[in-house]
């Protein structure tokens, strides 16, 4: 579990670094083009749920913590 959290960690640390030079419009194309195969996934799936990993919960969290706004 440790190494695939490692390996989801770096990929994605790797796929953030090449937004970085992209335009707020660029992201926001790729963010509605995963939302779309998001749809699209789940519709394929039914009445079925995605069962995530713990690493796969773990990166998801940590990403979600990030894009919170802070409290106060």
């Amino acid at each position: 579990m440790l190494s695939r959290l490692a390996y989801l960690g770096i990929t994605n640390a790797f796929a953030l670094l090449r937004l970085l030079p992209g335009s707020d419009r660029d992201k926001d194309a790729e963010i509605l083009a995963l939302r779309h195969q998001l749809a699209v996934l789940q519709r394929q799936l039914g009445e079925q749920r995605v069962r995530f990993d713990p690493a796969d919960r773990a990166w998801l969290a940590a990403l979600l913590h990030r894009t919170r706004p802070p409290r106060g």
